[in-house]
């Protein structure tokens, strides 16, 4: 009799192999798109950034060009670029519903409540109601109009924000 067991033919032990590269995990797709959408949403700002400042030059170098005209002789022209300039500028900003229909002292409101501070209504720029009547138009004050609407534009035109 044999005592002995019987051979047991075994073989070593071998580990599983390490997880691939691809596919990464879940964790790892949804931080991909995360990251992808982040990226897409500071195109989007900068590029919105970008064509806001492109047009606050653009606007800025036409009220630059009106300045450019003699006070004197063309202040009722003035009066009316400065109007009209403002008037694309808020069309630009603004709903359309909201900016179009307004004319005499309801615009000069709308311009004030949106960074006028008052001087519209009561101010240099009451010109833009009463230009077309004045009687004197070189009575018009059109360095602190031109001052004014500089200001306005660059606050509506210096930040990123939608109306």
């Amino acid at each position: 009799m044999n005592n002995a067991a019987p051979a047991l033919d075994l073989h070593d032990i071998h580990a599983a192999p390490p997880p691939g590269f691809w596919p990464p995990a879940p964790g790892w797709w949804l931080l991909g798109i995360l990251l992808l959408a982040a990226l897409v949403l500071a195109g989007v700002w900068i590029y919105r950034r970008y064509r806001l400042l492109r047009q606050r030059r653009r606007v800025l170098a036409e009220l630059e060009q009106l300045q450019a005209l003699d006070a004197q002789q063309q202040a009722a022209e003035i009066a009316t670029g400065v109007s009209t300039l403002l008037r694309r500028v808020a069309l630009m900003r603004f709903r359309r519903r909201q900016v179009a229909p307004l004319s005499g002292n309801a615009w000069l409101q709308f311009l004030d409540d949106t960074g006028g501070g008052g001087e519209f209504s009561t101010g240099a720029g009451r010109v833009l109601a009463d230009g077309p009547y004045v009687a004197r138009p070189q009575d018009i004050a059109v360095d602190r109009l031109l001052e004014l609407a500089r200001r306005w534009i660059k606050k509506n035109l210096g930040a990123a924000h939608e109306h």
